[in-house]
This record gives structure tokens, C-alpha cells and sequence, in this order.
């Protein structure tokens, strides 16, 4: 475990794995860094993996935290590694760590990005935010995820109520509910960023599966033509969860772009 100090004197804590040059990974949202567990161990023989717990969900802080206050544990786990590192943002956890590129862009030599959730207007989630935090204030988390697996992630009303009885019958998912409502909400407090994102420097990739909903595509498509020399990269036959359905191919991602910004050969 690394902990190091933010900005603002909160404790981030980080599951740190492996020698070499390092790999920070900010997790997607209901979990704590643990899904990306089997992508750690592949990467984990050449390079420092260091997964971020992000503070929005950590059950010993007070929610909520904002993007910024994110991006600056993210900096402060960099700035502890020694030397830029390869940052790997996946989801909501993908927004952070674009943050966390305008925050400090000298401290990472890279980033792959795998379907962050950017706002392409105002807001992520639209009425549903407001949908969404009202039910989870009513009581009713199941029907908060429901909302928002419908009308943010865009999953179809059938699959959206199984995803939603997923998390309540899983005791861990079902504690991070208010942990995800706060993170949609924080995403939805930044705006379009768009033109900030312009001014991103070092090599993105930008990661997509071909069974994601289709806005998350249109998401990255954006991301493209805003960031110079972004590049896409989609995974076949895979979604949202390929880092744990298709863990290998997430890792020869990240391999390969990590020894192209990192100065390493592949073996």
C-alpha cells in the first residue's frame, strides 16, 4: 500500500504492485481499484502499478469530492513516484485523470483513457442528475442506479433493472451507490471541457470497446478531434468491462503505449 499526502492534507491511498517504470490506474466508478486487479498483475512483472483508491469513493471519507480534489491526489501520487508516469483513467475515472492532465502535466508522460464520460453539453446526466440524486435522498438507491444505468450509461430498460438488482444484492456495489450518485454529480459540475482538453500535450489513447453504448464512442470521437494527436483504439467484441472480461488485451494496451512514451522495449 503507498499513502502520500494531497494538497489539501487527506491520505491517498494507492495498491502498489511491481517494479519498473510506473502505471497509475484511477478505477471506474462502485468499485475502489480492485476490479483492475487482473490488469495490474499482467503489467505488474515489468512496471510499478499503482492503483489510486479514489477519495469519492473511499467509505472512511466524507463524501462528496470534487474533480479537482481528485486530479490533486492523482498529482500527489505522481509526484511520489519519482519521475512522469503513465496514467490510465477508466470511466469516471477517466474524467479524473484528464483533470489531473491540465492539473500537472509535466508529471505524466502519457494517458490511456478508456471511455471517460465527458460532457458534450452542459451536464453528463441532464434531467437524470436530478432524477438520479432524488431517489437516492428518498431512500431508494435501486431505483437511483436504475435511472442511472437507463439515462446516463445508456444500457436499455431491461438490462438497466438488472444491473440495478446486481448492486443491490451485492452488499460492496450497494454501499458505493451515494459514493456513484456524487460522482455523477461532480462530472456533471465540470461542464464541457472540451476546449481545456485541448491544451493536452503528452501521447493519449484513447480506449473503446465495440459493444459500449454508442455515446460513449461519440464521447471519445470528441476527445479526438480536441486533444492533438490522440489516437483511438477499440477492442473487439468487448464493452465497458473489459478489464475484467478481457483483461489481456486491456494489458497489451497499456503495455504497448507505456513502452512507447516510457522509453521501454517490449519483451
Amino acid at each position: 500500500m503507498l499513502t502520500v499526502t494531497s494538497a489539501d492534507g487527506t491520505e491517498v491511498r494507492a495498491i502498489d504492485e511491481g517494479r519498473g517504470p510506473a502505471i497509475v490506474v484511477l478505477h471506474a466508478g462502485l468499485d475502489d481499484g480492485t476490479q483492475w486487479g487482473r490488469v495490474a498483475r499482467l503489467l505488474a512483472p515489468r512496471f510499478r502499478v499503482v492503483r489510486v483508491r479514489r477519495r469519492q469513493y473511499r467509505q472512511d471519507l466524507v463524501p462528496p469530492a470534487t474533480m479537482a480534489q481528485e486530479a490533486a491526489d492523482v498529482v500527489a501520487v505522481a509526484a511520489a513516484l519519482g519521475g512522469p508516469a503513465l496514467l490510465v483513467g477508466h470511466s469516471s475515472g477517466g474524467v479524473a485523470a484528464l483533470e489531473s492532465l491540465l492539473a500537472a502535466p509535466d508529471a505524466f508522460a502519457g494517458a490511456v483513457l478508456y471511455e471517460p464520460p465527458v460532457p458534450l453539453g452542459p451536464s453528463l446526466g441532464g434531467a437524470a442528475s436530478a432524477v438520479v440524486e432524488a431517489a437516492l435522498a428518498d431512500g431508494r438507491p435501486g431505483r437511483a442506479m436504475r435511472v442511472l444505468f437507463r439515462d446516463v450509461v445508456g444500457l436499455s430498460p431491461p438490462v438497466a433493472l438488472l444491473a440495478a438488482l446486481a448492486v443491490a444484492c451485492h452488499r460492496p456495489s450497494r454501499a458505493l451507490v451515494p459514493h456513484q450518485v456524487d460522482d455523477l454529480l461532480a462530472i456533471d459540475a465540470l461542464g464541457d471541457r472540451m476546449a481545456a482538453y485541448a491544451g493536452i500535450r503528452v501521447p493519449v489513447v484513447l480506449l473503446g470497446g465495440e459493444r459500449s453504448p454508442a455515446h460513449l464512442g461519440a464521447r471519445l470521437d470528441a476527445l479526438r478531434e480536441a486533444i492533438p494527436g490522440a489516437r483511438r483504439v477499440t477492442l473487439r467484441r468487448e464493452g465497458h468491462g473489459a478489464h475484467l472480461r478481457a483483461s489481456r488485451a486491456v494489458a497489451d494496451v497499456i503495455e504497448a503505449h507505456a513502452d512507447a512514451v516510457l522509453g521501454r522495449q517490449r519483451s
